[in-house]
């Protein structure tokens, strides 16, 4: 892909003044972290990851779920964030340093935007490094990694069994991550998506919302998904080569 391919996009998101980015799993797994159904691997062979994400799931096998999500927990926890967040990180300051504003939006669990230094990022799926009361939902903090949890299911100081502060199937997304998803959004002069599929809803209609209401938009994805004919520029390729490339085009003079 040559300089030429950037340029558009570069100056769109050196002009922007309200940005807001999109990203999915594709961003994490150039970190080394499976993807959903990838997971399941050595003794989780055998286990359907949509049958251990579910509230009846939890309801029914507290035990089983919790070290499930444990082993998840501290995976995530030993990978490190990737060139591509750190470019989104970079590229919150570049903006908020000219006076715009930026948000980031995440379908991702792992934490890695926090650790890459973005501020504040909606985390629309929850979390799975942040736990809580099953009953009173207030936050019960894990042991730091690599130790697991002593106890499975941990149990909370109210002495109900803690979950992961994750969105199961079944589950509404986190209202108040929707409210500010949506306000972003609303003012919003350029979207990029970025590593993500766009067929998750409502994350996969964001780029629709926008186009409609005249923002300009960008997709960073190795391949086509079902919104690349709506955006206004397609960069094919993994995000942690991709965003170095399009923030040091856009800020190079900076």
């Amino acid at each position: 892909m040559d300089d030429q391919t950037f340029a558009q996009p570069a100056t769109a998101l050196r002009d922007a003044r309200s940005v807001v980015v999109l990203t999915g799993a594709g961003v994490s797994a150039e970190s080394g972290i499976p993807t959903f159904r990838d997971t399941m691997e050595g003794l989780w062979a055998s286990f359907d990851p949509q049958q251990l994400a579910t509230p009846e799931a939890f309801a029914r096998d507290p035990e089983l779920v919790t070290r499930w999500y444990d082993h998840r927990r501290l995976g995530c926890a030993a990978c490190e964030p990737n060139a591509g967040h750190l470019a989104l990180a970079r590229m919150e300051r570049e903006i908020c340093a000219l006076g715009g504003s930026f948000t980031l939006l995440t379908q991702n669990v792992d934490g890695l935007h926090t650790r890459a230094g973005s501020t504040d990022p909606v985390e629309l799926h929850g979390s799975v490094m942040t736990w809580r009361c099953s009953q009173t939902n207030r936050p019960v903090t894990p042991p730091p990694p690599p130790e697991p949890w002593p106890d499975f299911p941990p149990i909370s100081p109210a002495g109900a069994p803690a979950r992961p502060d994750v969105v199961w199937f079944g589950e509404a997304l986190p209202e108040t991550a929707l409210e500010r998803s949506f306000a972003a959004l609303e003012s919003c002069d350029l979207l990029l998506s970025v590593g993500t599929s766009s067929v998750v809803y409502p994350a996969a209609g964001f780029i629709e919302l926008d186009a409609a209401n005249g923002a300009r938009t960008i997709e960073v994805n190795p391949q086509d998904t079902p919104m690349s004919s709506n955006v206004t520029w397609a960069l094919r390729g993994k995000s942690a080569q991709i965003l170095p490339r399009l923030i040091a085009e856009a800020f190079r003079a900076q």
